[in-house]
């Protein structure tokens, strides 16, 4: 782990946030790097989700939120966690978490802590007008419900995508970015008829499993956890846990639950005509029927099938995957992160082989500009004069290719490919530049 922490500071993808004035615990900043690498797993699970299933559609909510969401969510009663203080270290732990060189008669009685960030709306703070910093992405999916039913005129089964941040509170953030207190959560909620929903959940375990491993997590870095009986959250019938090797031991990277009609139920008016199987709180407030009509006529609330997974969670894993440190001829180190080209920050570097050759900087800037255009990611000039710095740095931050512009290239528009896993080097004819880099990065 420390090895690749330093390489995230070092490289620009993740930095402590507020570093300056001595940070703040369990929040950290994406930097240059960083929000690329970010941004292109969201994309890849978007696409996934939303752009190669017609019966899916995404949601981008607020982040405020109304508290009577949360009061009928459960999550005013339910979310919080207990908490401990240990009298010989002075740390504060959630009970479950408890280092072992913490002795059972240096701890205090666990008391409840609440997870849910609270804030002020409006000009006067008078704790009447207040709303949560959603703890989660889901409970706007089902507020939102009907209004995306009537829009699209979608039917059972279909599903709503959403990327998006969560803030919890957390007593003891740990492990880098594994567990911090502002995250976001890539979640979708997938709406079945009752009845339907333990073949749904099957077939969503199968398909993320396969997701993340072309994201460059193998399946033998993965473990199936389900949860049993007593430990499922209040809402869920079944939960199928993806666990992953972590550097700091085996944890949950994304979680596969069967919520059965608690949500829908929780939320919607008329509840008593609506035959709800899970136990829910009579809700007074809601304008909306969350329910739809079988081909009868007859009123039911769907069951919920939720694949959800943390884009910081999912991060590290590629990243812990991704960094190979290879032993070279001669005594020689490098370290490479090898991502899957689709989610390298930078797709490719063009790197002048002098450079104050004029001539060939200007041939390296077109070439850089034909590539960027093609709209397949980032493309960067590396023009610093130094060929072996510059693959380096480009093996450390998972550059797939690289491109050296030299005298020959003024001769014969010929360029040097050099491959990011295998070193090895060719000669390409710039007019087929486009073609060769669209194939390599898919």
């Amino acid at each position: 782990m420390d090895e690749l922490v330093a390489l995230c500071k070092r490289r620009g993808f993740i930095f402590q946030s507020s570093e300056i004035y001595g940070g703040l615990q369990g929040l950290y900043d994406y930097g240059p790097l960083g929000v690329e690498l970010k941004n292109n797993l969201k994309n890849a699970w978007w696409t996934s989700m939303v752009y190669e299933n017609d019966n899916i559609e995404g949601l981008d909510s607020s982040i405020l939120t109304n508290p009577m969401v949360l009061k009928y969510s459960g999550h005013e009663d339910t979310f919080s966690d207990p908490m401990v203080d240990c009298k010989s270290c002075n740390l504060r732990f959630r009970a479950d978490q408890v280092p072992k060189e913490c002795k059972p008669e240096d701890l205090t009685e666990p008391r409840m802590f609440n997870l849910m960030f609270k804030t002020n709306v409006g000009p006067v703070d008078d704790g009447k007008s207040f709303a949560y910093l959603r703890p989660e992405t889901a409970q706007q999916i089902f507020t939102n419900f009907k209004n995306v039913i009537d829009s699209t005129s979608k039917s059972i089964p279909f599903g709503i995508a959403q990327i998006g941040k969560a803030f919890r509170n957390e007593i003891t953030p740990r492990n880098f970015i594994f567990r911090v207190r502002e995250f976001e959560q890539m979640e979708l909620e997938y709406f079945v008829e009752p009845g339907k929903d333990d073949d749904s959940i099957n077939e969503w375990v199968q398909k993320r499993l396969k997701w993340w491993e072309e994201q460059g997590v193998p399946m033998n870095s993965i473990e199936l956890y389900e949860v049993p009986t007593d430990e499922l959250a209040h809402y869920s019938k079944r939960t199928v846990d993806i666990m992953y090797k972590f550097p700091h031991g085996l944890e949950e990277l994304e979680g596969i639950a069967n919520r059965t009609d608690y949500d829908l139920g929780s939320h919607s008016k008329k509840q008593n005509e609506l035959n709800i199987s899970s136990d829910v709180k009579e809700n007074k407030d809601s304008n909306s029927k969350l329910a739809i009509q079988n081909d009868e006529g007859e009123w039911y609330v769907p069951y919920v099938i939720e694949p959800s997974a943390g884009v910081e969670r999912g991060f590290l894993a590629i990243l812990n995957e991704a960094f190979v440190e290879e032993d070279l001829d001669e005594g020689k180190k490098r370290i490479v992160l090898k991502l899957k080209p689709h989610l390298a920050p930078v797709k490719a570097a063009v790197i002048p082989l002098k450079k104050n050759n004029s001539e060939i900087v200007e041939l390296s800037k077109n070439t850089k500009n034909m590539l960027q255009s093609l709209g397949l990611g980032r493309v960067v000039l590396e023009n610093t004069g130094n060929i072996g710095k510059g693959y380096r740095r480009h093996d450390e931050i998972g550059t797939p290719i690289c491109i050296t512009v030299d005298f020959e290239s003024l001769e014969n528009r010929t360029v040097t490919i050099r491959d990011r896993d295998t070193m090895s080097q060719s000669r390409l004819n710039i007019d087929e530049l486009p073609d060769f880099f669209a194939n390599k990065i898919k």
